[in-house]
C-alpha cells in the first residue's frame, strides 16, 4: 500500500512575485518528477518529490528559501501552518546530514518553531522527523507544527486536514515567511 504523500504545493517567490500553483497531491507526482526534462541541480535526486519542489520543478507554498534549506507548508497539515523543513541537497536521513549542516539545519527548525508562537500565536510547537520508518518521502524533512492546549493531538495517530483553498495556503505561507525575515 502506498502511503499518501503529504506533498507540499509550493508557491515559489520570483523576486517579490509569487507564481501560480498547480498542486501536488499524490505519490504519483513523486515519480513524475523523474520524467521532468529539467536537469536537476547539483545534489538533487531526479526521482525525489522534495528535490523537485526545491528545484522549482514542482509547485508548493514556500515559507523559507535559504542557501542550504527550504521550508514549505504541508498540504495535509495537522494544523494550519504545519511546515516541512528540508535540506536543499538530497539527503535521505538525519545520519546522512553532513556535520557542517546539522547546526544550520536545526537553527532553522528553531526559527520556524519560534515563528509558530510569534507569528501564528500558537502556545508552542511540535518538532519531529522520521528516519525511513513513516518517512513518506525519502528526503530528510522536519515537521514543525503549531500546537495549543487541547488541540486534539493524542499520541501519534493524528487527523490530517486540508487548506480550504490555495488562497488560504498562500496567505499562511506568506504570514510565516514575513515572520522569518
Amino acid at each position: 500500500m502506498v502511503a499518501r504523500v503529504h506533498a507540499p504545493v509550493i508557491h515559489r517567490p520570483e523576486s517579490t512575485e509569487v507564481r501560480q500553483s498547480v498542486g501536488v497531491t499524490s505519490p504519483s507526482d513523486a515519480s513524475a518528477a523523474a520524467h521532468d526534462p529539467v536537469d536537476p541541480p547539483d545534489g538533487s535526486d531526479p526521482n525525489c518529490l522534495f528535490c523537485a519542489i526545491v528545484a522549482g520543478r514542482k509547485p508548493g507554498f514556500l515559507v523559507l528559501d535559504e542557501p542550504d534549506v527550504v521550508a514549505f507548508l504541508d498540504v495535509k497539515p495537522l494544523f494550519p501552518g504545519h511546515t516541512l523543513l528540508v535540506p536543499r541537497r538530497h539527503i535521505e536521513v538525519l545520519a546522512d546530514l553532513p556535520a557542517d549542516l546539522v547546526g544550520p539545519y536545526f537553527a532553522t527548525a528553531q526559527r520556524l518553531s519560534a515563528a509558530m508562537e510569534e507569528v501564528l500565536g500558537a502556545a508552542g510547537s511540535f518538532v519531529a522527523l522520521n528516519n525511513r520508518v513513516s518517512q513518506s518521502v525519502p528526503h530528510l524533512h522536519t515537521h514543525v507544527v503549531p500546537r495549543n492546549r487541547k488541540d486534539g493531538l493524542r499520541g501519534f495517530f493524528w487527523p490530517r486536514t486540508t487548506y480550504a483553498d490555495e488562497d488560504e495556503a498562500t496567505a499562511m505561507a506568506a504570514r510565516l515567511r514575513a515572520g522569518l525575515t
